[in-house]
């Protein structure tokens, strides 16, 4: 292993198990948010998937702030700040549902996401100063942490939903804080730069208007927003879905454990997949098993059509979303690489909390089949998109080697 990969491998190692407690707050709130939300406002249910909005509203309205600070600061003050954003969104969260204030909850809710935003730059973190042929495995690596915050998550939400009883649910969002202020000694032992060298080079790269017109570029931003908010899609609404079907509290948190677990497990080999086959080709796989996660959902009714369909989500997230980060380190360059990510996660994040926003409304109003039909149309557009990319970069070679 090349001496830089050392310390990439290591960093990465540590950011895995911050991603392991930082990430177990979105768990949670996937699977209480809806819960929380019919329970504080009683008959009226519409905006009842609201919380689980705000926090993607969130994490869309921090990606820019995040790189803007880290770049001042350095990644890891950055990190720790993020940290203590998600403490401060749990005890938020916590006393909203302890006093019944449902626009308090969303408060919460809201900063927790915001700290999600500094959680989804450790991807990018971990990729610094690794060689070409480890980065994919570096980004693997740390998303291989959301693994043990899919087991984290519900599992708290299990363990602390009678906490305070008889006002449930609260219990959970005291142990994320608690988590959150544990991922900050965590993020201590992080080595990266302390500061983001400030460089004539950095200065000279392209404006980010010419950046997001590159081809390559756009490719990746749309395998990533379809990727994440299709998921987010369906993800929202299905713990809603299930209880509409006579399954319980216990039987939704399952499911979205497994789902995440299904998120995260593949990390382990995602990067020495994409290393062996190219970003293009896992990318394209994780679309398919979308796909088949929607067309799993209009299958049946039953907790194993749910189960599958959230199991086979997870599974496409993670060969899309790691394909498409993966395809946007490739096609950037080093002196760009601060503005590009920062100008990747807002767009991602922004169509993500529309994804999500939708995905409420929808339930609502048409049912959760039409969710389902909706994820087959959106997916759709970048198979054909990767599609055409592939049969032109056939024709330009096979025209080389004529």
């Amino acid at each position: 292993m090349q001496p830089e990969d050392r310390l990439a491998r290591r960093n990465a190692l540590v950011l895995a198990l911050a991603q392991a407690l930082g990430g177990a707050l979105t768990s949670i709130t996937i699977a209480l948010g809806g819960l929380v939300g019919v329970t504080l406002l009683g008959q009226s249910t519409h905006l009842a998937t609201l919380p689980v909005s705000l926090m993607i509203v969130g994490t869309a309205c921090g990606t820019i702030p995040a790189a803007m600070l880290m770049g001042r600061v350095g990644r890891r003050a950055g990190f720790m700040t993020g940290a203590l954003t998600a403490s401060i969104g749990g005890f938020i969260a916590f006393t909203a549902i302890m006093t019944g204030l449902f626009p308090l909850y969303c408060v919460g809710t809201f900063f927790g996401g915001f700290s999600f935003a500094f959680v989804q730059q450790y991807r990018f973190a971990a990729a610094e100063g690794a060689t070409p042929g480890f980065r994919p495995k570096a980004i693997s690596y740390v998303l291989a942490g959301g693994l043990l915050a899919g087991i984290i998550g519900p599992q708290t939400v299990i363990a602390t939903r009678d906490l305070f009883a008889p006002t449930a649910f609260a219990g959970a969002y005291l142990a994320q804080a608690v988590l959150a202020l544990f991922s900050i000694a965590v993020l201590a032992f992080y080595r990266g730069p302390l500061r983001a060298p400030e460089s004539a080079e950095a200065a000279a790269g392209r404006p980010l208007r010419q950046i997001l017109a590159e081809p390559k570029v756009q490719l990746a931003i749309l395998v990533a927003v379809v990727s994440y908010g299709v998921m987010s899609l369906m993800m929202t609404a299905a713990p809603l879905a299930m209880l509409g079907c006579g399954f319980g509290t216990d039987d939704a948190a399952f499911g979205i454990q497994w789902h995440v677990i299904a998120m995260f497990a593949p990390s382990f080999f995602t990067g020495n997949l994409i290393s062996r086959y190219g970003a293009e080709i896992i990318a394209t796989i994780g679309l398919a098993l979308l796909a088949f996660a929607g067309a799993t959902a209009l299958m049946g009714l039953e907790l194993f059509h749910f189960y599958g369909a959230l199991i086979l989500l997870g599974l496409g997230w993670n060969f899309g979303f790691i394909g498409g980060t993966a395809m946007l380190t490739q096609a950037q360059r080093p002196e760009e690489r601060a503005r590009t990510q920062a100008a990747n996660d807002f767009i991602v994040f922004g169509m993500v909390a529309l994804a999500s926003l939708s995905s409420g409304v929808l339930f609502q109003t048409a049912g959760w089949s039409p969710i389902n039909w909706v994820l087959l149309g959106l997916v759709a557009c970048p198979l054909v998109v990767m599609g055409i990319a592939g049969y032109v970069s056939q024709i330009r070679q096979a025209d080389k080697l004529a």
